[in-house]
């Protein structure tokens, strides 16, 4: 891979979770760090103030396992993808900006906290959420059953539009059944990837 390195023989290399696609931090690698990561599959920097190689992890256990790099564009940034072992930053969190190292779906993790605050919240009556959940799991349950008929009802039609009408109707029920049974979208993610080969 060609890599432009800088007047000072280096390059900047941003550390991804190869999993949750979160930074995790940015550090600095010559053509020998770059190298010596390549063959030990574990990131390895070039320390500017130690003036020396350094293998994240090499004290602390908390190694970055590779898992590949990308160069970007005009060839001077590294994207590093990993599997940590721990935590990353030297202060002990997740990553250097004080984050957890959590997986995000997007909008969906947020429609996830809006149904739990509604939960919390139990303002029956301003919030359908707070009035569906009032009514135990059982009716929950059976609005998963209803919106999915619709949704197989729709689906066997051709009209697109109602049937992503229901889809979404279906999809925003069954993150409120996982909620009501104690479960989020990682226990899901969690499950298919262990079925995953």
């Amino acid at each position: 891979m060609e890599i432009k390195y800088n007047e000072n023989g280096l390059v900047p290399a941003i550390i991804q979770d190869a999993t949750t696609k979160n930074v995790l931090m940015l550090g600095y690698m010559n053509e020998e760090a770059y190298q010596k990561t390549i063959q030990t599959k574990q990131v390895t920097f070039y320390s500017r103030s130690k003036k020396r190689l350094w293998t994240k992890g090499e004290e602390s256990g908390n190694f970055l396992n590779l898992v590949d790099i990308k160069n970007d564009c005009d060839k001077d940034t590294l994207l590093v993808r990993v599997n940590p072992m721990g935590p990353t930053c030297h202060k002990g969190t997740d990553n250097c900006w004080g984050e957890k190292n959590e997986s995000s779906y997007g909008f969906f993790s947020t429609l996830e906290e809006v149904i739990a605050e509604r939960v919390a919240n139990k303002d029956t009556a301003k919030s359908y959420v707070a009035s569906l959940f009032s009514k135990g799991i059982n009716k929950v349950a059976q609005k998963v059953g209803e919106e999915a008929v619709e949704t197989v009802i729709e689906a066997m039609d051709n009209n697109d539009e109602l049937f992503i009408y229901e889809s979404a109707d279906l999809l925003f029920h069954y993150l409120m059944l996982l909620q009501a049974k104690g479960f989020t979208l990682k226990d899901i993610e969690k499950e298919l990837k262990s079925r995953h080969k």
